[in-house]
This record gives C-alpha cells, sequence and structure tokens, in this order.
C-alpha cells in the first residue's frame, strides 16, 4: 500500500507538472471556466474532443509549428508579430486554451475565445522579407495555418493516440475542425481528410523554407527553453514529430530523413513517451488542474 501510495504521489506531481507549464497558472481559473454547464460546440462524443483530449497532440503540435513555418507569408508574421523566443510558454499557454476552450468549453466561451483571436489578427499586417505584403486575416494565410494544424493532430493522433479513429471518426474531426476554422475566417474548410490531403497539395507551390523558418526549426528542435530535465524526453518526441513530415516539407527546413532509426528507435520510444504523459496526466490530482494536456502551434 506505502509503495503504490508513493507510485500515485509521484504520478500526480509529475502530472501536476506537465499540465502547469501547458496550461500556466490560470490552468485551474480556466478549467473551472470550460467546466460551466451550458452548450457547447461539440457532443462528447465527436471526434476532435477525442483527438485534442489525447497527449498525441504533443507531437502533433511540433509537426504543426513546423508545417505551418513553410509558408514565407505565415512565417514572416510569426517572426515579426509574436514573442515566441522571448515568451514560447505563454505562447503555448495561450493556444493550449484556444485548443480546451473551443472543443470542451461552453458555445459563448468558445466565440469569445475566437473573437478575441480574430481581433489580434486584424493587427497583424507588415512586409516579409520578400517584400510581399501579409496580413494574419487574409483568408489563404488563414487556410493555410488551419489545414497544417488539422492535419498534424490528426496524423499524430492516429499513429500515437490511445485509440486511433477510423476512416469515418477522422472524416468527422476534419469536419468538427471545419467548425473553429470557419469561426476564424477560414473560407470553405475541409470536411474530410481527402478534402484535408487535396487542400494541402494545392498549397505546395508556395511553401518554401525561409532563413526565419530555419531559424525557427533550430529554435523548437534544438534549443527550446527547457531544463536539463525535460530536454531528453522533449527530444523523444520532437524527433517524433520530425519522422511525421513528408520529404517535400523536411528537405527545405534541412531536416534528415532515418528510416530505419525511426522505425526502429524514435517512435518506439515516442509511444512510450506519449503513453508516460498520458498516465501522468490521469492521475487524479494532476486532472484537476487544467482541461487539456494539448500544446498547439
Amino acid at each position: 500500500m506505502g509503495s503504490q501510495d508513493a507510485a500515485d504521489r509521484l504520478r500526480a506531481r509529475i502530472g501536476a507538472a506537465i499540465i502547469e507549464r501547458v496550461a500556466g497558472p490560470q490552468g485551474p481559473t480556466r478549467r473551472r471556466q470550460i467546466n460551466q454547464t451550458g452548450e457547447r460546440w461539440f457532443a462528447e462524443d465527436r471526434p476532435v474532443r477525442q483527438v485534442h483530449g489525447d497527449s498525441s497532440m504533443f507531437i502533433g503540435g511540433i509537426r504543426a509549428l513546423l508545417l505551418q513555418s513553410l509558408h514565407p507569408l505565415a512565417m514572416a508574421a510569426v517572426a515579426q508579430h509574436s514573442d515566441y523566443r522571448g515568451d514560447p510558454w505563454g505562447r503555448l499557454q495561450r493556444t493550449s486554451f484556444f485548443l480546451a476552450v473551443t472543443t470542451f468549453g461552453r458555445a459563448e466561451d468558445a466565440q469569445a475565445a475566437i473573437a478575441r483571436v480574430r481581433a489580434v489578427h486584424g493587427h497583424v499586417t507588415g512586409t516579409a522579407p520578400d517584400g510581399r505584403p501579409y496580413a494574419a486575416s487574409d483568408p489563404h494565410l488563414l487556410t493555410w495555418v488551419h489545414i497544417a494544424e488539422a492535419d498534424s493532430f490528426l496524423r499524430a493522433h492516429s499513429r500515437f493516440g490511445a485509440r486511433p479513429l477510423d476512416q469515418a471518426g477522422r472524416d468527422g474531426y476534419v469536419a468538427d475542425m471545419a467548425r473553429i476554422g470557419a469561426a476564424l475566417g477560414v473560407p470553405d474548410p475541409p470536411r474530410t481528410e481527402a478534402e484535408l490531403a487535396d487542400r494541402i497539395a494545392k498549397y505546395r507551390a508556395e511553401l518554401t523554407a525561409t532563413a526565419e523558418a530555419r531559424d525557427a526549426a533550430r529554435f523548437l528542435l534544438i534549443s527550446p527553453p527547457l531544463p536539463a530535465i525535460a530536454r531528453a524526453p522533449y527530444g523523444v518526441l520532437a524527433a517524433a514529430a520530425v519522422s511525421m513530415l513528408p520529404g517535400w516539407a523536411r528537405r527545405p527546413l534541412r531536416l534528415p530523413r532515418l528510416p530505419v532509426t525511426e522505425a526502429v528507435v524514435v517512435r518506439p520510444a515516442a509511444r512510450a513517451m506519449v503513453n508516460a504523459i498520458r498516465w501522468a496526466t490521469t492521475a487524479p490530482a494532476a486532472a484537476t488542474t487544467a482541461p487539456s494536456t494539448a500544446p498547439a502551434a
């Protein structure tokens, strides 16, 4: 009994530490807000709740950031307006809350979160290094960010999720994400997995790795602001995210492809790491601190 109690306490401490980092100091308050009774956008059985509540989102979030960086205008907006270097955890916590409240929260809170993001987007304008103007509210850029996230979250869940979705579930997830995307200003977002793949393919000609994108990838993969004890676990998740990128996305970012190492070492280690995070964050004490452990772009 004593050893079990000690294990439970350790599990709770680890889980609470992970969730505190992802959700931030406002995590408990935000959880109470999300748990209030009221109408929600998504019923409990919807695929988006299954995907966004799973620890595979840690890998999906890293992949999404790398994929999004390949659009020069989207990357210019991030580089010039986002404090991802100075306050990466603040950005993660804000994004995590947005995903949690739109997925699990009341409809009125989800709509308020959408309104806040759209207001911020209205001020994010500028000129990319290649001289082209950009605006975060541009429907074309909004679509790229949306489909890169949906594709990354779904692929990570399909490979590392506790209960991978069947085809109907995967299509349902894309349709659920379409509701969020449309609210953000994405015109005619894809609603099936096949439509999602087709939409990404149509952006291929626009994608390239700028110096800013490669710099962001180095920061994300090599020098994230983490304590020494967290670097090895994070490295496993980051390596798994890279392994899930297609060759056309890796090559511009100068990320190597090591198929044998990825199959034999990276993916099994990542699966074990995701399972460990899932085990820790489902401890009763940890579960009271945040609505979701999912990081995102």
